[in-house]
């Protein structure tokens, strides 16, 4: 575990420090974004505009004629920070979330959009400039989860603050029987393309499906312990979680996302003594001893990857995630690949 802290305690320092260090490329006041039918794009001042065509000046080509037939947008660049190695990158809903948590941004109004993951899609809609709605699922529409996010007003520079829930229910799967809740607050640091994020929530979940477990107790070979059905219980944790996110390219950023959860929970753990001995080659009664016990759990998500914007309306994102879990019992692992892609609407 002392590890782990020196882990989290180098990621922290990383991201503040790839924050505070990131540069943004100049651009002038009144500088637009023309995007042709094409895809290609131009970035500079409008001289003149009569209607028929337009004529931009640019740093890279100079002074250039384009036809209005063949703009698909013309955008205003309200802030430097639009532009990325010459390139423009709007700071739309994409910007609001990392793999699975979320920052302190709020989603604009007018600026709702989709995520479709590998299990299955999510719709997030802004209801007004700082409050939004969500839809998670799965590709067989359960289990099924409303997501609320506010983000709070705040007067402190380059600081963003936000609370959310997260309520779902494992519908038919498990007959509506099981549950799951998730509720946090989040500070971020940092603008739309360079922040790091802390936050801090509350977790639960019951599944709803029932579990066979042995009846606690001492047995002697040839009895052995009994089995019964139980509900499942309530599983509940608190978590933190780490994220970040920089830009490495005009249309590519570095993302960081992470989950912590510290779990205690009553389990059934069984061992046996006696038996055949090799050593002596003599046999012995079975005893076999069944007990509840309170286990302390830690619960480590680890969700690094990278993000491609290559439009305004959309982007595409892949993580190298894994799950680490570290019980007295000792540690496991498992990865957990993810794919994503962003539609805005």
């Amino acid at each position: 575990m002392k590890s782990l802290s020196k882990f989290i305690v180098a990621l922290i320092f990383l991201l503040i420090s790839i924050n505070i260090h990131a540069q943004n490329n100049p651009v002038d006041t009144n500088t637009y974004v023309i995007v042709k039918v094409d895809g290609s794009e131009y970035i500079g001042k409008i001289l003149f505009d009569d209607g028929r065509e337009v004529l931009i000046e640019t740093k890279s080509l100079g002074k250039i004629y384009i036809n209005k037939s063949e703009i698909k947008s013309i955008t205003l660049i309200s802030s430097r920070k639009e532009v990325i190695f010459g390139e423009y990158r709007a700071l739309g809903p994409f910007t609001t979330r990392y793999q699975f948590t979320t920052n302190g941004f709020p989603i604009k109004r007018g600026e709702n959009y989709a995520l479709v993951n590998l299990y299955g899609p999510e719709v997030h809609f802004s209801l007004s400039d700082r409050f939004s709605l969500g839809v998670m699922t799965t590709w067989i529409a359960s289990p099924f989860v409303l997501v609320g996010k506010y983000s709070l007003p705040s007067n402190i520079n380059k600081w963003h603050f936000a609370v959310g829930t997260m309520i779902g229910t494992t519908g038919y799967l498990a007959n509506f029987k099981g549950f799951g809740g998730l509720h946090w607050a989040v500070a971020t640091y940092g603008d739309r393309l360079n922040n790091v994020s802390f936050s801090a929530g509350y977790g639960y979940v019951k599944t709803g499906v029932d579990e066979t477990i042995e009846r606690t107790g001492t047995y002697i070979e040839p009895n052995f312990p009994p089995t019964f059905q139980r509900m499942a219980p309530l599983r509940k944790a608190p978590l933190i979680s780490i994220a970040g996110i920089f830009k490495v390219g005009s249309k590519a950023s570095f993302f960081f996302d992470s989950m912590i959860l510290f779990n205690k929970q009553e389990e059934i753990n069984s061992s046996s003594t006696g038996g055949y001995d090799p050593n002596t080659q003599s046999y012995s009664p079975l005893i076999t001893t069944v007990k509840e016990e309170r286990v302390f759990k830690t619960s480590l998500y680890l969700m690094p990857g990278m993000r491609f914007q290559k439009s305004e309306n959309k982007a595409f994102q892949i993580a190298l995630a894994g799950v680490a879990t570290f019980d007295k019992f000792g540690t496991s692992s498992f990865p957990i690949p993810m794919c994503s892609w962003f539609f805005k609407f």
